[in-house]
């Protein structure tokens, strides 16, 4: 079908760890990323966007299933034993059950066999697990593929290929799921010496001791001291005082981050240039979004898994010509489980009850329900994981405070240590202290507040169906 009636195509691209601050559009101050930018200035930049569960496998069960890791199984990274049902219902067979044409290229690191398959597209071309950035394998379902060169260039050269093979009379839904940013950092040849005569700006929070926080935080392996010498890719110079020495490692490390960000842009350009000369532009709406956040050195760190901002905040960034208003953004609260629900309403699909959360569609219209919801439930499951030594924990984000309580064991899933910790609550007021330096939950002058966002957690938990969360 073409024409007036048509239903407008749509494009997913989904990176792994690209966090907000590392996005032009969102104020970044270490990098310049025009394409992306270009996408906001065309569409609505979600300005309080977030992951509810900040580790990758959960995050991509939770975009395709629009439920929380307890409800489809996906609780962290892919373990013996614990295998991802890519049968259970998701947007993409149910859009393909609509007339909709699916496609996915590019990470799928929900388990590879069997079930594990990805489910509901017309064609997929996936990494195994991470995959590799240069001249990487790619699972199909008639078996392994080897492309010769850079692993973003290829995942963008697969999906312009889907769209040249596109059926007019169908609408398209096609995910282009890249690696980058993801560490370990191998950029293009072309970046391998982009910023290396420039001086990135240190976050104010590298230097954090991380003191009157959580044991948690204290004991995380994530520090720049944790970086392993294939993410320096340079011996650490010789007599360097702490606070240097931690600076030199930031630099080695955000400069590399940075040079495959750089590519990660060039292909969104190729993607944006491709519908313009191609037609589509008009037609598709165009979602740009990570799986989770990342720190950039914020409180000393890399990688992610807390319930702090840089890991749990997302780029979200939507371009629908004709329905977005350009330049736009909004400021509601909104997470990763409302992104199956939004796809399929914006193919006019009903979502699936199982679904738990809410369609962006009355925002991205510029909106405003009066019941949006007011805070966010997050939940990390690996206890003690053996690359970073992270605990696990949950808890509520609201407009201007976050409560999180870390119980102390990993409720028993796939995965986790079996050592124990005390279980310790953090409260942060993001208004007043948005760098979450100051950990409020003892303060008498809070005490109401701990009272009122306790009660709003459990309900929270009430809610999602998520017993097994809740303090013992």
């Amino acid at each position: 079908m073409t024409g007036p009636g048509r239903r407008p195509d749509i494009v997913l691209l989904m990176t792994d760890d690209h966090a907000a601050p590392a996005i032009g559009a969102y104020g970044s101050v270490i990098n310049r990323t025009p394409a992306v930018d270009r996408l906001a200035a065309e569409g609505m930049r979600f300005d309080s966007a977030f992951c509810t569960n900040s580790i990758c496998s959960p995050a991509r069960a939770t975009l395709l299933t629009g439920a929380y890791s307890h409800v489809h199984g996906m609780t962290t990274l892919e373990q013996p034993g614990q295998k991802f049902d890519a049968s259970q219902p998701a947007f993409p067979a149910m859009l393909r059950a609509a007339g909709y044409r699916t496609a996915i290229v590019g990470k799928w690191h929900l388990g590879h066999g069997g079930k594990s398959d990805p489910h509901g597209f017309d064609h997929w071309e996936i990494l195994p697990e991470h995959g590799v950035y240069h001249d990487p394998v790619f699972l199909t379902a008639d078996g392994e593929r080897r492309y010769s060169g850079y692993v973003t260039d290829i995942i963008t050269d697969l999906a312009l290929a889907r769209l040249d093979e596109r059926d007019p009379d169908r609408p398209f839904a096609l995910l282009i799921q890249h690696k980058a940013p993801h560490r370990a950092f191998e950029p293009a040849m072309r970046h391998r010496n982009l910023y290396a005569r420039e001086h990135i700006p240190v976050p104010p929070t590298l230097h954090d001791d991380h003191a009157g926080r959580s044991r948690a935080a204290s004991e995380a392996r994530m520090r720049m001291s944790d970086l392993q010498p294939f993410d320096l890719k340079e011996p650490v110079p010789e007599g360097l005082p702490e606070r240097e020495e931690r600076e030199w490692r930031y630099q080695r490390y955000i400069k590399e981050y940075l040079r495959v960000v750089a590519g990660l842009d060039e292909n969104v350009g190729r993607l944006l240039h491709y519908l313009d000369v191609s037609g589509l532009a008009g037609t598709t709406a165009v979602v740009y979004t990570s799986d989770h956040g990342f720190h950039l050195g914020e409180h000393g760190w890399f990688d992610k898994r807390f319930m702090y901002e840089p890991s749990l905040r997302i780029p979200l960034i939507v371009r629908w010509p004709g329905v977005v208003e350009p330049g736009s953004s909004c400021d509601e609260l909104v997470a990763n489980v409302d992104f199956a629900q939004t796809v399929l309403d914006i193919a006019g699909v009903a979502p699936h009850e199982r679904m738990q959360g809410r369609s962006l569609l009355p925002l991205l219209r510029g909106e405003r329900p009066p019941d949006w919801r007011q805070s966010v439930y997050y939940r990390y499951f690996e206890h003690l994981d053996v690359s970073h030594n992270v605990q696990a924990s949950y808890g509520i984000r609201t407009r201007t405070h976050k409560l999180i309580h870390y119980p102390g064991h990993g409720s028993g899933q796939v995965g986790a240590s079996p050592e124990t910790r005390e279980p310790e609550w953090e409260l942060f007021d993001l208004e007043r202290d948005p760098e979450e330096l100051r950990n409020r939950y003892g303060d008498p002058a809070y005490a109401s507040v701990v009272e009122d966002l306790t009660g709003q957690l459990a309900l929270l938990q009430v809610r999602y169906r998520d017993a097994a969360g809740r303090p013992r």
